[in-house]
C-alpha cells in the first residue's frame, strides 16, 4: 500500500458529519470544523494551525490528540489523569488516516495545562517502582522535577529532553512560555527531529515560529481552512507594521477609540 511507505504518522484527518441536533451547536459550527468534512491530507512533517482566538485551531489540535489516543490535558499516550473533563466532542467525530505504523514516541502540549502534566508525573514517581523516574525524560537526567525551574525552562526541557526521532507531535501554542530567542531554538529543534522521522502539528500565534522553512500554514477563520504563505498571514502584516513604526501605529489606534460613539450622540 502506498500509504505504508509515507514518512508521515499522520496522513489525513476529517470529521464525520455530527447528528442534526448538533450542527448548530460548538464546535460543529465553526467553519473551520465544518471544513473537515471534506477531509484534509497533512503533507508535511511540521504543519502549523493559525487563527484568531476562538478559530477553532486549539479545538482541532485538541480533538486530533484525543483521537490519536493521548490524554486530553496533555503528556504521552501513556499518561492517564484527569483534572478538569474540558475536551469537546469533536475528538469522537474525527477519522484520523494514520501511514499504518506506529511512532516511537509522541507528546500533546497544552500550554495551559502543562502544570497538571507535570503534577501527574511527580505522583506516578512517587509510587515504589523498578524503574528510573519518569521525571528523567524530561529533565534529562538531572535530577528534581520540572517545577523546580521556570515555566520557559520546563517548556525547553521538554523539547530537549522528551521529544526524540521517530515521534509524533501536537503542540498547543508552544511559545506561551518561551522568550524570542528559545522559540528561534526550538525551530532547530524542530529541524533536527523532522530530519529523523518526526512530525509535527502546532497551533501558534508567533510569527518566528510559523517562519519555519517548509512547513504548511493553515489559516483558520470565517472562510474555514486555507492554506496560506507566510507572507500573506494577517498577523505577520500586523507584526511588521507595528515594528516598522510602533508610535504611529499605537497613535493611531488610541486616537481611533477616543473617538465619539455617533451612536451614543
Amino acid at each position: 500500500m502506498a500509504g505504508l511507505t509515507s514518512p508521515y504518522w499522520l496522513l489525513r484527518v476529517a470529521c464525520r458529519t455530527p447528528p442534526g441536533d448538533q450542527v448548530d451547536v460548538h464546535p460543529f459550527n465553526l467553519p473551520p470544523v465544518q471544513a473537515l468534512q471534506r477531509g484534509l491530507a497533512l503533507t508535511a512533517p511540521v504543519t502549523f494551525l493559525v487563527g484568531e482566538n476562538g478559530s477553532g485551531k486549539s479545538t482541532i489540535l485538541e480533538a486530533l490528540a484525543v483521537a490519536c489516543g493521548f490524554n486530553p490535558e496533555g503528556g504521552s499516550v501513556n499518561l492517564r489523569f484527569s483534572t478538569r473533563a474540558s475536551h469537546s466532542a469533536l475528538c469522537s467525530h474525527l477519522a484520523v488516516t494514520r501511514n499504518g505504523s506506529k511512532p516511537r514516541t509522541g507528546f500533546f502540549l497544552r500550554a495551559e495545562s502543562f502544570y497538571n502534566v507535570i503534577s501527574a508525573i511527580e505522583e506516578l514517581d512517587a509510587e515504589p517502582a523498578g524503574a528510573p523516574p519518569l521525571m528523567d525524560s524530561y529533565t534529562g537526567g538531572r535530577g528534581g522535577t520540572l517545577h523546580e525551574r521556570s515555566h520557559g525552562e520546563s517548556f525547553w526541557d521538554l523539547f530537549m529532553h522528551r521529544c526524540g526521532p521517530q515521534g509524533l507531535y501536537l503542540l498547543d501554542e508552544p511559545e506561551s512560555a518561551l522568550s524570542p530567542q528559545r522559540q528561534l531554538a526550538v525551530i532547530c529543534r524542530i529541524q533536527a527531529l523532522a530530519q529523523e522521522r518526526s512530525q509535527f502539528i502546532i497551533a501558534t500565534h508567533s510569527p518566528l515560529l510559523l517562519a519555519y522553512p517548509g512547513a504548511r500554514i493553515l489559516l483558520l477563520d470565517g472562510r474555514g481552512i486555507t492554506e496560506t504563505a507566510y507572507d500573506d498571514l494577517p498577523l505577520v502584516r500586523l507584526y511588521r507594521g507595528m515594528l516598522a513604526d510602533p508610535q504611529k501605529r499605537l497613535r493611531t489606534m488610541l486616537a481611533a477609540m477616543a473617538e465619539p460613539d455617533p451612536g451614543q450622540a
